[in-house]
């Protein structure tokens, strides 16, 4: 095959296609063999030519919300790369870091996967100073085969750590003796808001329906937070953002800076209010059993009725039914007053919280929920589920139909 091979540092600056054939356009053209390795390996080569700071994370759930708070509070110190939406597989990554150019100070760049290697190659692309997972949880299990699966595709991403390089986990949820191997004399940061003996914590916490007051704890001292954002696990994420955004440099002045300017996402917990004393939290961007299970304690601390909407969760494998049956039994735990259930596998959580009603269409669950808020004066209503789910279909049309 002909091979059109221009330097690349050519190829940046006119602009060019990457081929596997030569097509007939009037456009200067890259033909390589495997256009995905090559994207891959162009991205790896602009990042390097790049002096800007970067961090790598992954996790099991969490990983959007820690790449925003992370990028908030280094925007605080100087010009900011982050990744877009979810773009954290071996297309996005590349994507991200193609638009590293020498104006920035930072990146933030977020890995996800659903194989073994694939967080290995955009990490060796990305060459972060840090790289942190912050949790462990049943997902994608159709391509990891289990939990133990996970934990090492996920801890991949120390592969990419220089010697000098921080390695930051979750005190509460690693996987430290199998991980330890990949991360050898490297330094060892741990994040929790339970253990104390954690590099970075939180003492002095206070939660209330709109967000959560806390000090956070480091090992250069500490400062007063007040994150804009509900959840309890979101003073984990906090945590996480804090020692990666501290691993390249920042101050506790532009920590506290950059969470108290959080905005949450749609999708993400986003609050919606649709009327005085009815509360609606959008999480339906994705779901596993880890986020789910989060989402439940959010719902826990809410005012009024409070009514779960769940859909699948989608890639568990042989796990699925055991999986969603543990989102219904944490639902029961935490006195969720209602759940109601679309979709071929949520039946399980319905049916395991003891207060469950599924239905075999999101018009029919739709209308219940509106009977709900009928008859409730307080109400909050939590939805979410896997994004093969679709379940900002419900969120769309309560807003849109507005109070019953």
């Amino acid at each position: 095959m002909l091979m059109i091979l221009p330097t690349r540092r050519k190829l940046a600056a006119r602009g060019a296609l990457l081929v596997s054939r030569p097509l007939d356009i009037d456009l200067p053209q890259l033909i390589v063999k495997d256009t995905r390795l090559a994207f891959g390996e162009l991205a790896a080569w602009v990042r390097q030519q790049v002096p800007a700071r970067v961090v790598a994370l992954t996790g099991s759930s969490g990983k959007t919300s820690v790449k925003e708070m992370t990028a908030a509070i280094l925007s605080q110190c100087g010009n900011t790369l982050y990744t877009a939406g979810n773009l954290n597989n071996d297309i996005g990554v590349p994507m991200t870091l193609l638009r590293l150019t020498p104006e920035y100070d930072y990146a933030v760049i977020e890995l996800g996967a659903n194989h073994q290697g694939e967080i290995a190659w955009t990490v060796s692309l990305t060459r972060p100073e840090a790289a942190l997972v912050n949790n462990l949880a049943a997902a994608h299990l159709e391509g990891f085969g289990s939990l133990a699966g996970v934990a090492k595709a996920k801890g991949e991403i120390f592969s990419g750590l220089p010697e000098n390089g921080i390695a930051i986990m979750n005190a509460d949820n690693n996987d430290w003796l199998n991980w330890q191997s990949v991360i050898g004399s490297r330094k060892v940061w741990r994040f929790s808001p339970n253990a104390a003996n954690s590099d970075f914590t939180a003492t002095n916490i206070h939660v209330t329906s709109h967000g959560t007051e806390f000090t956070l704890q480091t090992p250069t001292g500490s400062v007063d937070v007040l994150l804009p954002l509900p959840g309890r696990h979101n003073i984990a994420n906090a945590l996480a953002a804090a020692a990666l955004s501290m691993s390249v440099g920042s101050t506790l002045d532009a920590i506290k800076a950059g969470l108290a300017n959080l905005k949450a996402v749609p999708g993400r917990l986003f609050p919606i209010q649709l009327a005085e004393n009815q509360l609606l939290l959008d999480d339906s961007y994705n779901a596993n059993v880890g986020s789910m299970t989060a989402a439940v304690q959010v719902l826990a601390e809410m005012p009024g009725y409070r009514v779960l909407v769940v859909g699948d969760m989608a890639e568990l494998g042989t796990e699925s039914e055991a999986c969603h049956i543990q989102v219904g039994e944490a639902a029961k735990a935490a006195g969720i007053d209602r759940v109601l259930s679309v979709g071929k596998q949520s039946h399980a959580i319905s049916t395991a919280s003891g207060v469950g009603e599924h239905f075999s269409d999101k018009t029919a669950l739709i209308a219940r929920l509106k009977s709900l808020i009928a008859e409730q004066q307080v109400i909050t209503i939590l939805v979410k589920g896997s994004r093969s789910a679709a379940m900002e279909e419900v969120v769309r049309a309560l807003q849109e139909n507005g109070t019953c």
